[in-house]
């Protein structure tokens, strides 16, 4: 007799992978304060906007900005109509989006490969494991709510158990959010799996002028949001934003991508850091190297889907990790089938298969957290960042040796283990940093200060590119000038005797630290600020560097 409870087990087995990632993504998004200059600077933008009344117009310290579109910015924005200005609801978005990210995954598997239901199962739990994606994914930044966007539209091109032909329609919009999300990039991210259509789908492969039509209108369709919104933001917002957002994020982005040198190989080696730290378990390499054709077609939509686009930004020199975010979903998809195809072939295996490399790299960090107030008394380290973590050292040394021993006590439920650990190694490491070295980053104490200068009004300038780093943590309302060199410099304090001046030198001696009305470590370097005359003075006697 089946009992009412059973159904609600099945259910939560089924969503297992999302019960333990969203406890642990909201536990590490809220243990220390915005990240700069990545979600500070989104925060500062979202902050601008909202201050100077501007829904498609976005503004960074009183300029136009138009390096990215606005539906990451109008998303906060609804949440700070309902709920007030703040930070919490913007993490709390994020912590929403990269859920979501799991769930279009897993539904993106199943569609893909029907006859195997437990690729929808494994995929998330790849997934969630890989610390670049986790730690990348706690910013207030546009790449997850493109990622998301993207798996939206690949699964309109996907059959369904009851509808084989694409969902143009819905493929339009999703293709539109995309463009909306983060710009013309959205393309490059889904381009390829709907032009290789006939490689992988059989409706494409009979209905090819369909397909192509049909689908060349959606992205047409896709790009008209995303010219609708442009045409009006660059109405709105002046000539020089016009000529930035219409030019610039166009043709001036392509050519500007092709002259920041980074090799075509770059991402080769960059790969393994991204699925860190699943690139040490063994299992995962035998799968991958054991596939072998005739490969089905939701396997030949991962080619057509991944292949291209590691192409295609290979190619294009200016590179960063995260520009692959909505692709780590393909990763661990593609991890997820060669696992079972080699799960059904040869069983569970040889045990040095599994995640032994992960339980020793754990044992040996480990080790060295619990011994690192040995080696800093010996003189073997003298490093900041190693020194820092001295007051929580011993007991994130002792959390890391037991995940190594969870690792290979037993060799049961090994995707759980690995996928658990993973994931508790990562949020441990993120909680040590908040404990430790947070505070070089943090700008709340200078924010506020710079806020305070505000209300009183005193002017505040940069000898560096403001990218927000204190606008919205010190909800400032007016712009921060710029000042490049000494002439410029002097001028700005002659002008402004009562102003500050945001430094970040490289070293202060003990008289800067004197003169200076504020310090702080960061990031290896100083910020420091200034009254005016008193930055000026110095400047000239050569006694900072910036």
């Amino acid at each position: 007799m089946t009992t009412t409870p059973r159904p609600l087990l099945a259910r939560c087995a089924q969503w297992s992978w999302l019960l333990f990632w969203v406890p642990a993504a909201l536990l590490a998004i809220f243990q220390h304060g915005p990240m700069p200059m990545y979600s500070t600077r989104t925060l500062s933008v979202a902050w601008e906007m909202w201050i100077h009344h501007s829904f498609l117009v976005p503004y960074l310290n009183g300029v136009p900005y138009s390096d990215k579109p606005p539906l990451l910015l109008w998303l906060i924005h609804l949440g700070w109509a309902i709920g007030g200005v703040g930070d919490v609801w913007p993490r709390l978005l994020e912590v929403a989006l990269g859920g979501l990210q799991l769930i279009l995954v897993s539904t993106l598997a199943r569609r893909l490969f029907p006859g195997r239901p437990l690729v929808a199962h494994v995929t998330p739990w790849i997934l969630l494991a890989f610390s670049y994606g986790f730690l990348f994914g706690l910013q207030v930044m546009y790449e997850v709510l493109l990622a998301n966007c993207v798996l939206a539209a690949l699964l309109c091109l996907v059959p369904t158990p009851r509808h084989e032909a694409p969902r143009f329609a819905w493929f339009a919009l999703a293709v539109g959010l995309g463009l909306l999300a983060k710009g013309p990039v959205m393309l490059l991210h889904v381009a390829f799996p709907w032009l290789l259509g006939p490689l992988w789908s059989p409706w494409a492969q009979r209905e090819r002028r369909r397909w192509y039509v049909r689908g060349g209108a959606a992205i047409l369709a896709g790009l008209s949001l995303l010219l609708t919104w442009a045409l009006l933001a660059a109405w709105a917002g002046g000539e020089t934003y016009r000529q930035k957002l219409l030019v610039h994020q166009t043709a001036g982005r392509v050519v500007d991508a092709f002259a920041h040198a980074e090799p075509f190989w770059w991402y080769v080696p960059v790969i393994p850091m991204l699925v860190f730290p699943v690139v040490l378990w063994p299992r995962v390499w035998v799968a991958l190297a054991s596939l072998r054709r005739p490969f089905e077609s939701g396997l030949r939509f991962l080619f057509a889907w991944i292949g291209p686009v590691l192409l295609g930004f290979s190619l294009v020199s200016g590179k960063q990790p995260y520009y692959l975010l909505p692709e780590y979903a393909g990763f661990a998809m593609l991890m997820a089938v060669a696992l079972l195809y080699l799960q059904d072939r040869r069983g569970s295996g040889s045990r040095w298969l599994g995640p032994w490399p992960m339980a020793v790299v754990s044992a040996v960090l480990g080790l060295a957290l619990i011994l690192l107030g040995t080696l800093v008394r010996h003189g073997v380290t003298k490093a900041p960042q190693f020194v820092g973590l001295l007051p929580y050292s011993v007991p994130f040394g002792v959390l890391y040796l037991l995940i190594a021993l969870g690792l290979v006590i037993t060799r049961k439920g090994e995707l759980y283990r690995v996928a658990g650990a993973g994931l508790i190694a990562t949020v441990a490491a993120n909680g040590l940093f908040s404990l430790t070295l947070w505070p070089a980053y943090d700008f709340t104490p200078v924010a506020a200060l710079l806020a305070k200068a505000e209300a009183h009004g005193q002017p505040v300038a940069s000898v560096e590119t403001n990218d927000g780093q204190y606008t919205f943590l010190g909800r400032l309302t007016r712009p921060v000038e710029q000042v490049h060199g000494i002439e410029t410099t002097r001028a700005w304090a002659d002008a402004h005797p009562d102003g500050l001046i945001v430094t970040y030198p490289k070293r202060l001696s003990d008289a800067d630290r004197e003169h200076a009305v504020y310090t702080q470590p960061f990031r290896g370097i100083w910020l420091a600020v200034w009254p005016a005359p008193a930055y000026a003075e110095a400047l000239e006697k050569q006694q900072v560097s910036y």
